[in-house]
């Protein structure tokens, strides 16, 4: 993939990006590989991967420069702003949506917030696309609610000349720290979800609720976690960190029983509408810690499904998984390292099969599903 950021060496993003795609996925196997030597794999799934470009379905922009001449994109560590409206990662359908909302933020007077001076209300944009109708979302986080009825003002005549955009609010991000969104959300639109539909699965994306940025490695994810699960007995079980559902959506059956875990209160909105939508009536999900709900159970289902962030699951839910002893665990992880550790404490169990998904190309990152049975 050629892109012209990386080449004038003004964004190092993707830092593998001038490597062929299958020797990045090489790379990201020996690693996954090295990691999981101590196991003995019993099953290496050949490893999935989606377009190299125009994959990501949602672009997360901070606004700079000034309200006449604004700048979507980051900030470099020494303040410097960088526009990245022309990244190649982006689809082709973002780029008239950058071109409008540059204009529009001048006419909606909304100066961008200056980090240096602490001033300015816009510190970013998110716009996130449905694959499913191209229907988009876009979030405003502004630093107050100053600015949200003369925003609110302008609004229609940016609807008339973008009407993919069907949900549209404002994030308050009152913090002089680098954090994406606050807690408060304003929607300025009725619509407040985006609909959306992986392998027939009815999925929904509100602001404020994790949804995967590479739709089609993440639907691939999905359907493969709910073959492994139907290849086994399974009547009951937890979708622990489970976001808008998508894990549990695709492995339920009519006949199931499942519980879905995730502490944001909107993901878990997204996940009992998709259940709903699906008619599966034993479908149960809590907006709850994870680990807390878990340790607080005294037995637990056939299979335990977990697709924890960054720091995987921890010693405590491990500890709680090995003395209450589930026949199968399925570990979804966005960082293996963690991961391995988490099953070096899984000692009971045996890593029957692994799967990579590159979900991030161009970098070292990767996804990766695991099965554990217990022996």
């Amino acid at each position: 993939m050629q892109c012209a950021l990386f080449d004038a060496g003004r964004c190092r993003s993707c830092e593998w990006i001038d490597q062929p795609l299958p020797l990045q996925l090489s790379a990201k196997m020996d690693h996954l590989r090295a990691l999981l030597a101590p196991f003995a794999v019993e099953s290496w799934c050949e490893p999935v991967r989606g377009p190299e470009q125009g994959f990501r379905n949602k672009a997360k922009m901070v606004v700079s420069g000034s309200v006449e001449k604004p700048l979507l994109g980051m900030l470099h560590r020494d303040g410097t702003p960088e526009d990245l409206t022309a990244c190649p990662l982006y689809p082709e359908t973002f780029a008239p949506v950058f071109a409008a909302l540059k204009p529009f933020i001048a006419r909606a007077g909304l100066t961008p917030y200056n980090v240096a001076r602490k001033r300015g209300e816009l510190k970013y944009l998110l716009l996130t696309e449905s694959l499913l109708d191209g229907g988009m979302m876009l979030r405003f986080v502004l630093r107050s609610e100053a600015k949200v009825e003369q925003l609110r003002a302008a609004l229609p005549a940016l609807q008339a000349q973008l009407p993919q955009l069907k949900v549209i609010s404002v994030n308050i991000q009152p913090v002089h720290m680098a954090i994406m969104e606050g807690e408060r959300e304003i929607f300025l639109t009725d619509q407040q979800a985006l609909a959306e539909n992986f392998n027939g699965v009815p999925l929904a994306i509100r602001p404020q609720s994790f949804f995967q940025t590479n739709p089609a490695v993440a639907s691939q994810l999905y359907a493969t976690a709910r073959d492994w699960v139907r290849q086994l007995p399974v009547n009951h079980m937890w979708d622990l960190f489970c976001g808008v559902g998508g894990f549990g959506l695709h492995c339920a059956t009519p006949e199931m029983k499942l519980t879905g875990i995730e502490i944001a209160p909107e993901a878990i909105a997204c996940a009992t509408q998709s259940a709903e939508a699906l008619g599966l009536h034993n479908l149960h999900f809590q907006a709850l810690d994870s680990t807390r709900f878990a340790t607080a159970q005294e037995s637990v289902p056939d299979l335990v499904l977990v697709n924890p962030p960054r720091r995987g699951i921890g010693a405590e839910l491990c500890d709680y998984l090995s003395r209450m002893a589930p026949p199968w665990i399925i570990y979804s992880s966005c960082n293996a390292q963690t991961m391995a550790k988490d099953v070096a404490a899984l000692a009971d169990y045996r890593v029957a099969r692994v799967q990579l998904f590159d979900m991030f190309p161009h970098t070292a990152h990767y996804e990766v599903l695991t099965l554990l049975i217990r022996r």
